[in-house]
């Protein structure tokens, strides 16, 4: 697929699935790519179309100049829908994404059908320990952030049974723009949806890691307290659920998205 030019600039997206079928669009956590979902495609595509992108200044999307916001990341995600000619759609977004999806439900809730928050939460961290993380990335490129950002993705166990699939992601975060990930540190840094997201909505379902050492069960607890049409589900993984946890994640996606 393109590189597709939009009103706010390039994006690098993919779009799988029958044509007639609903769309799932999937919104990737910071320092990895579209890539990071690709547990969930044969589960999902015989019956969805499943769009994938990637974030600004991630993937093959360029870095513009940060730092970023997260309503500049949420324009992104409309103007890539309206260079589809996407009216509305299902939106799942992990960690930065969940941010994502947070704002877009909030701010253009017309274009959110069924919204699936994972391993996020209405704010994530605080601002000195993204100023030092942002100043670290400056200082010493990503290399230096790959061995701690495993330990926040994937649980030991994982990491042992499943090194493939664990230096696949490390290659992500590897490969990712020191100059995008920082920017993008920023909008998380910046983002603070404690009240707003009382505003959300579209049906939603909160999936959080049990291991998960950024966005814990509690973070997860919170949002399913503040949004009014919102479910929580627990599993067994830590940061990445989706890749750690991918077949209950799969078996919930497809019961929460059936007709």
């Amino acid at each position: 697929m393109p590189l597709l030019e939009t009103a706010t600039g390039q994006t690098y997206y993919t779009l799988d699935g029958p044509a007639q079928a609903p769309v799932l669009m999937f919104s990737n956590s910071l320092g990895t790519d579209h890539r990071m979902w690709d547990a969930q495609l044969p589960a999902l595509t015989g019956r969805l179309q499943v769009l994938r992108y990637d974030t600004r200044g991630h993937g093959q999307s360029p870095a513009s100049p940060g730092p970023y916001r997260v309503e500049q990341l949420g324009r992104d995600v409309l103007a890539l829908l309206d260079a589809l000619a996407l009216e509305r759609v299902h939106f799942c977004g992990l960690s930065l994404g969940g941010l994502i999806g947070q704002w877009l439900a909030i701010n253009a809730p017309e274009r959110v059908d069924k919204l699936i928050l994972s391993n996020t939460a209405a704010k994530i961290g605080t601002a000195d320990a993204w100023n030092a993380r942002i100043q670290q990335v400056e200082a010493q490129d990503l290399a230096a952030l790959a061995e701690a950002a495993v330990a926040r993705w994937f649980t030991p166990a994982f990491q042992l049974a499943q090194p493939a699939q664990v230096q696949q992601i490390v290659a992500q975060f590897q490969a990712t723009s020191a100059a995008g990930y920082a920017a993008c540190c920023a909008a998380v840094r910046d983002a603070d949806f404690w009240q707003d997201v009382r505003r959300i909505a579209a049906p939603t379902r909160v999936f959080a890691g049990t291991d998960d050492p950024v966005t814990t069960v509690a973070d997860g607890e919170y949002l399913v307290r503040h949004i009014p049409q919102a479910f929580l589900l627990p599993l067994r993984a830590a940061h990445l659920a989706n890749i750690e946890g991918a077949s209950a994640f799969n078996a919930a996606l497809l019961r929460i998205l059936s007709p």
